[in-house]
């Protein structure tokens, strides 16, 4: 349930604009979110969803239209290579709450090399942890535990490419503290392990558009029940 102070209660289409035969609006969950709009609760909220289904796209626009970095990092960040974000942005319509904290983060899987480099290159007053002298799973733990501390908005586009199962049990500590804290958390996964996170709101994306639903109920967690109890009836028919 969203609550009157949290960061960001309410996307929606921008005024006068309408779904269109362009991409991303081609894809459903996308046409439905600027059709009816998508009431974001309190705490964290999962996106889960196969490739292509979205949940990437929305996590990156809404962090965007928040004023977050597109390449990742804080809303003081400037980090700009090559721009292959959405339009959708431009698109959406945020409804924050009254008196909620400007203040977030965007972690991006895909762009955290290009951030660490950023900040080496551009070094303010605290100092900053060695993160490209360390694993790729170690960079992102260190990252998460030294900018998620405020309380805020925050996003990520799926951490898990990094993490080790050990390192996604401790990110869900950390998701757990910011929302016992008062912070939002919105996250685009493909892990059973992270998605597990109790009393989170779980979206699943796919070719229904958007729906709520619970961890037992997700095809990822049957899928990989599924494989995980029996892995030969699925590598006989590629292997």
């Amino acid at each position: 349930m969203p609550f009157a102070d949290q960061p960001v209660r309410r996307v929606a289409a921008a005024e006068g604009i309408r779904p269109s035969g362009r991409w991303p609006h081609t894809i459903p969950a996308i046409r439905q979110l600027l059709t009816d709009g998508l009431d974001l609760d309190a705490g964290v909220t999962f996106l889960v969803g196969e490739n292509g289904a979205g949940k990437s796209t929305l996590v990156e626009a809404i962090a965007i239209a928040f004023g977050l970095s597109p390449e990742g990092g804080s809303t003081g960040a400037r980090l700009t290579t090559r721009a292959t974000e959405s339009s959708l942005a431009d698109d959406l319509q945020l409804t924050r709450g009254v008196g909620a904290k400007r203040a977030g983060f965007f972690l991006r899987a895909e762009t955290m090399h290009g951030f660490y480099t950023y900040l080496e290159q551009n070094p303010g007053t605290r100092n900053e942890p060695a993160f490209h002298e360390m694993s790729h799973g170690e960079s992102f733990l260190n990252l998460i535990s030294d900018r998620f501390t405020r309380q805020g908005f925050y996003c990520l586009d799926e951490p898990e490419s990094a993490l080790s199962f050990s390192s996604s049990l401790a990110v869900i500590g950390v998701l757990n503290q910011l929302a016992e804290h008062g912070s939002q958390v919105l996250c685009a996964t493909h892990s059973p392990v992270i998605s597990a996170l109790p009393g989170a709101t779980i979206l699943e994306v796919g070719e229904w558009g958007i729906r709520r639903t619970t961890w037992d109920e997700l095809e990822l967690v049957q899928n990989w029940k599924a494989y995980l109890q029996g892995p030969q009836r699925y590598l006989r028919h590629i292997v």
